[in-house]
């Protein structure tokens, strides 16, 4: 068994807790979220609360592309991507470290390892949410995913528990986390209206957040409903088909 420890200069003094997680992985920590991969947060030196995403073992073929760099791995590119992010203003987790373990050369677990956000709520509220719940931070979504789009940044997996949001000092503020899946490149309208469609809520509340994204990107409001509600219609049929949907889905 090998392991590789990358961590940021700037959080040079966590080095021994931060190599001691791994370890300590399976007995310790707060669990936030159990499936494919397993995320807890851990309550670290300085007072600095660690998100520990803890990547499953690759599977199949992609373990070897993995292994070999032929593609960058998910936590690896989760480490990465934050400061392209940050540098052009868009709030997600800082990062912290990455650490990788391999046996035989493959890749087996690995870790990424950020600052836990401060922000305590999920677009999954919105699902069944009555319009005067979800009305007042419409504008405001609406400009945070125009802002991303602008930089020449698209989330590939744009859902509800991958945009944090919270309300402090009366202003909406929103995160994008679980960031390893970036697309880097101009984002067009078709690009940019299909990208809501993986997003939980009435259609009611589609309809006026892509109206409200159209408005800030100066595109057509009605072509960029059309557009964005065919894509819905695209994904969640697809979706019922293998999972149970957990709102009040209406196309």
């Amino acid at each position: 068994m090998s392991r590789k420890l990358i961590l940021r200069e700037k959080y040079k003094d966590l080095k021994e807790f931060v190599a001691q997680i791994p370890r300590r992985f399976e007995q310790e920590g707060r669990t936030i979220y159990k499936g494919r991969n397993l995320i807890k947060v851990f309550d670290g030196p300085y007072d600095i609360q660690m998100n520990v995403k803890r990547y499953r073992i690759p599977k199949g073929i992609n373990r070897l592309v993995y292994s070999l760099g032929i593609r960058k791995a998910k936590g690896l590119r989760g480490y990465q991507y934050p400061r392209v992010l940050l540098e052009k203003g868009i709030d997600t987790p800082e990062p912290i470290a990455y650490i990788e373990d391999r046996k035989g050369g493959l890749i087996t677990y690995s870790y990424l390892i950020t600052v836990q956000s401060k922000l305590q709520h999920t677009l999954y509220e919105f699902g069944n949410a009555p319009k005067e719940q979800w009305l007042p931070m419409v504008e405001s979504l609406a400009a945070f995913a125009a802002k991303i789009h602008e930089q020449n940044l698209m989330h590939r997996d744009f859902s509800p528990g991958n945009v944090l949001w919270d309300v402090i000092d009366g202003s909406y503020q929103f995160s994008v986390v679980d960031i390893n899946r970036m697309y880097f490149g101009e984002v067009d309208m078709k690009q940019g209206c299909e990208n809501f469609a993986r997003l939980w809520g009435p259609k009611e509340f589609f309809c006026e957040l892509i109206r409200a994204y159209a408005k800030n990107r100066h595109f057509n409001e009605e072509e960029a409903i059309r557009i964005a509600l065919s894509a819905r219609e695209r994904f969640w049929t697809r979706y019922r088909k293998r999972h149970e949907v957990m709102f009040d889905l209406e196309l």
